[in-house]
């Protein structure tokens, strides 16, 4: 637990990096498609020696370790390869949720090494009088597992929470102003009913989102990983707690663990896309609206660059990037070669037209560029030229959908999610 004489530092800083990234990004984004630099892409079917790269077997042997370790030295950082003991506890079950058609359970999963126990909060809805065990959609939330659906029996986030007035949270901690804050995101009623489970926590259990020196969340049960040039980021740690939310769903006989797919939204779509590079055991991901250091190509430098994500949120990736600030065709990969790294799994990737921080256009040229990674599968990625028009979703092993509006998650995105997700899960 965070000291309460620590909340007003926290919020300063917070506010601090939100002004700093307000300047920045009107200074120095573009938004002008005639001013992307030049660039070249790395070839993903190139190995580091020169070696073209064939087939699958090579492509998962030679290549794709290669570029994992290049993602995890230059941008997200290592994460430690040991599991932490772990315990679980059920805090309730509730068999007539949702007005009787879902069962709801808060899981408490205790992580502890070395002395130190970090506890994350699991709420999960599991469909009732459907198929079990359940294909399930596992995805952060950014407010407190109380602020994704107006029912006052979930618990409230006790855990460090940002300050964010649109859901209800205020100075650092949560209350219960902010319960559903967040509910139009999370159409859970419709997913159950199309018969999948959710699980979701709070992504603050995990690692707080400010920089502390990494130690808080799950850094601190790593003392001698202390911050190098290559260590473990905000984002890493993110993606290393959903694993251990992975590691419980191996042993609850409600969720079907060959069926999981991971989402994330905004920097949780960034995790999601590096926890599913990492944990091959999520047998689909999803990114929505992820733009830089996500599925956006990190080379046309439109909108968020990799100089103003370092600058504004230094946490969030390991201090290696900061070399390619402004210097990104020195960068030994690029965000198609992260979507790469999911193949044969399938993945989706989801933009917004208004969303041009996110760079709409980059996020579909590295689902394309990612596309003869899965040929080699004998799979079909982007088999379309161009950015597809609004609701217009591509469906192959490489999902790709823009649709009208904001850096949001709409019903419209998970009808299309769940689409893909009955697809690819044989439903």
């Amino acid at each position: 637990m965070k000291k309460h004489s620590i909340y007003a530092g926290i919020f300063t800083a917070i506010l601090f990096l939100s002004i700093s990234a307000i300047f920045v990004s009107a200074q120095d984004a573009n938004y002008d498609e005639s001013k992307i630099p030049s660039y070249n892409l790395p070839d993903p079917l190139v190995a580091l020696n020169g070696t073209p790269i064939r087939d699958s077997a090579v492509w998962k042997h030679k290549r794709r370790p290669e570029i994992l370790e290049l993602f995890k030295t230059h941008v997200f950082g290592h994460a430690p390869d040991e599991k932490v003991a772990m315990r679980v506890e059920e805090m309730s079950s509730d068999t007539n949720a949702l007005g009787g058609i879902a069962i709801c359970k808060q899981i408490q999963i205790h992580l502890s090494r070395k002395g130190k126990t970090v506890t994350l909060g699991l709420l999960i809805y599991l469909p009732k009088n459907t198929e079990t065990p359940a294909p399930t959609f596992l995805a952060l939330n950014f407010g407190g597992n109380h602020t994704v659906i107006d029912d006052p029996e979930v618990a409230i986030t006790e855990s460090w929470v940002r300050n964010n007035k649109d859901a209800g949270i205020s100075d650092n901690r949560s209350n219960e102003n902010a319960r559903g804050g967040r509910s139009s995101r999370w159409e859970i009623e419709r997913i159950v009913k199309r018969g999948y489970a959710l699980a979701t926590l709070y992504y603050g259990d995990i690692d707080p989102d400010y920089d502390d020196g990494f130690t808080n969340g799950v850094h601190q049960l790593f003392p001698e990983l202390t911050p190098g040039p290559d260590s473990w980021g905000s984002i890493a740690a993110w993606s290393w707690g959903l694993s251990r939310v992975m590691d419980y769903f191996e042993q609850e006989n409600d969720i079907d663990q060959s069926r999981v797919a991971l989402l994330g939204h905004s920097r949780l779509g960034k995790t999601s896309l590096w926890g599913g590079a990492n944990d091959e055991r999520f047998a689909l991901v999803i990114s929505n609206d992820s733009g830089c250091g996500g599925a956006a190509l990190s080379r046309r430098a439109f909108g968020e660059t990799v100089a103003i994500i370092n600058k504004s949120f230094p946490h969030w990736f390991c201090d290696n990037f900061n070399k390619y600030n402004n210097n990104e065709n020195d960068l030994p990969v690029d965000q198609h070669m992260l979507i790469a790294l999911m193949a044969p799994r399938p993945i989706y990737i989801a933009s917004a037209d208004e969303d041009r921080w996110a760079d709409p256009k980059g996020e579909f040229l590295s689902a394309k560029f990612a596309s003869p990674v899965y040929e080699l599968f004998g799979l079909k990625g982007i088999d379309v030229d161009d950015q597809p028009a609004l609701n217009t979703p591509v469906m192959n092993s490489i999902g790709y959908h823009v649709r009208p509006g904001k850096h949001d998650v709409t019903n419209y995105d998970w009808d299309r999610y769940m689409d893909f997700a009955d697809k690819h899960f044989g439903r």
